[in-house]
């Protein structure tokens, strides 16, 4: 027992410090040369790393070793390593050493496949790429104690952006395996478009139910469907990732105790760092007790940010607006979202800041502090209640309160596109306040902008594109409660006939300290409202 402490105390020094360091640190020479025994070499259990071999068998075999003589550092020396899926284990660090590269294989090019989807349930409320990890690249299942880290690079260029839709009631003409007399796998299999991504693979690095991972200083490119996908873990530290991809950055799902720090995400044709607390595990669980602190995301192309040439993306998106590539709470929200604080980020020509509760779960006791938003290409803040309700029958309605945005600062923002608070005829947002929060956007609204009935999708997904330009150019709040600004400024580069505030159906809202290029008298609407208390307003010149 002694020895396995011995060799995972050296292996910890070694990540943390590089090898040099930890030998020094060791306490002796004897430990230090014992202590070789807990590093595995991959190209010591035969990987090639030409580019050409596949060296997943290679890789399995090196973690397998490494496992069974009760953990240690898995080595990934210089080289171009072709591989299908490798799967992690307990107890295992896998090192990625300055100019080391894992190549995610193609089945239709290459010899081999990816391993079968696993975990298949009655109905699938989420997409193909969450229902399953076991497809992927690098993929732990209930491991403890893993990390990978280090200066290499993971291109998942043989990895699938997209995959089979979800399966669930919701969806006209679903049928339940029962009802068609089948298993949920025979109806999956059943299906052709299931069946086709048979032994594909569309992520990076998947994670499901884990404990203490840790996920530091290395690179991914074009990562398929989801680059890096967390689900149903506990204690996991991602930190000083660059992720440039072109769907999804790093997904956080069902997890408690997350850390994420010091990531750049780049994810023009999707979101780039995303929160999620859907019914991927066939059961409710919440996302809690997450910190995102000193990020940056962005929507450039593909490649550019890994390049250094911060090429512009020409990406439109399906509703025409442009990137995505924002920071998001929300895309599935079954059970609900606690204590989650994003601090001392960067968002660069994305969405922005979007978040909220669709699908009958509860987010609440939620901070934005200290974020710089430059160039958003819609709404910069937008927070949505709806009923999708894409979970089992008879969950909901959702639920979206205590919301904080502090210290935020958003330049060069697009002039339809105003900040927004959204909920549901019936079904208020509650208990949100923007406190030092400054927008500037091109402006130019016209009058019959500001006249504006934006149309009710009681049932819709978080994105915004229906709503269109708001009848506000600062702040659209519609369905809320108790709303509090102090201490905000909305601004524009042009003249605009629309207010910085419209309240429409909000009970209870505070606006002190409100800087506005409006006069006190046409700076604040407010309609169906009541208890709408108007402090301090300032004119700009």
């Amino acid at each position: 027992m002694s020895s396995v402490i011995d060799r995972a105390m050296f292996s910890r020094r070694a990540m943390t410090l590089g090898l040099g360091a930890a030998f020094a640190l060791a306490a002796s020479p004897v430990r230090a040369t014992g202590s070789l025994g807990g590093f595995h070499n991959v190209r010591d259990h035969g990987a090639k790393g030409d580019g050409i071999a596949v060296d997943s068998d290679a890789f399995n075999r090196a973690i397998e070793a490494a496992n069974a003589a009760g953990g240690g550092t898995v080595v990934v020396p210089p080289g171009h390593y072709l591989c299908f899926s490798i799967r992690l284990k307990s107890y295992i660090t896998l090192l990625l050493m300055p100019g080391s590269l894992i190549e995610a294989a193609d089945p239709r090019r290459h010899k081999g496949r990816y391993d079968l989807p696993e975990g298949v349930y009655d109905e699938q409320y989420v997409d193909y790429g969450v229902a399953h990890f076991h497809n992927a690249l690098l993929y732990g299942d209930g491991v403890t104690d893993v990390a990978i880290v280090g200066r290499g690079l993971i291109h998942g260029i043989g990895l699938d952006r997209e995959g089979p839709a979800p399966r669930w009631h919701g969806i006209e003409g679903w049928k339940a395996p029962r009802e068609q007399g089948l298993s949920a796998d025979a109806a999956r299999r059943a299906i052709p478009r299931e069946m086709a991504y048979e032994g594909r693979g569309n992520k990076a690095v998947a994670l499901r139910r884990c404990r203490n991972v840790l996920l530091r200083d290395f690179t991914i490119l074009q990562g398929g469907h989801f680059a890096c996908y967390v689900l149903g873990s506990t204690n996991v530290t991602i930190d000083n990732l660059t992720v440039d991809t072109d769907r999804d950055g790093i997904d956080i799902d069902c997890c408690r105790d997350v850390r994420i720090s010091n990531c750049i995400v780049n994810a023009p044709k999707d979101d780039a760092i995303v929160l999620k607390s859907s019914y991927a595990l066939d059961e409710p669980v919440f996302c809690e007790d997450v910190t995102i602190i000193g990020c940056k995301t962005s929507g450039y192309d593909l490649g550019s940010i890994v390049a250094g040439s911060y090429r512009p993306s020409p990406y439109r998106s399906v509703d025409d607006v442009g990137v995505l590539g924002r920071i998001k709470l929300g895309t599935d929200s079954a059970t609900g979202f606690r204590n989650i604080l994003i601090s001392g980020c960067t968002c660069d020509h994305t969405r922005g800041l979007q978040l909220g509760a669709i699908d009958g779960g509860v987010l609440e006791d939620v901070t934005f502090s200290d974020i710089n938003l430059r160039n958003p290409v819609n709404h910069p803040i937008f927070v949505r209640l709806a009923a999708r309700n894409r979970s089992p029958r008879g969950t909901g309605p959702s639920k979206v309160r205590r919301v904080r945005f502090s210290d935020i600062n958003v330049s060069g923002a697009s002039g339809p596109y105003a900040c927004g608070i959204v909920g549901n005829p019936g079904e208020p947002i509650e208990d949100v306040s923007f406190s030092n929060v400054h927008v500037r956007s091109a402006g130019g609204g016209s009058e019959a902008d500001a006249r504006r009935t934006i149309p009710e999708r009681p049932a819709s997904s978080l994105e915004p594109s229906f709503m269109g330009a708001f009848p506000a150019h600062g702040l659209y709040v519609r369905h809320a409660r108790n709303i509090s600004l102090r201490d905000v400024s909305f601004d524009v580069e042009a003249a605009d006939a629309r207010p910085a505030i419209l309240f429409d159906d909000v009970q209870g809202a505070m606006v002190d300290g409100l800087r506005s290029r409006h006069a006190r008298d046409t700076a604040i609407r407010s309609t169906a409202s009541s208890g709408i208390q108007i402090g301090d307003i300032q004119t700009l010149s």
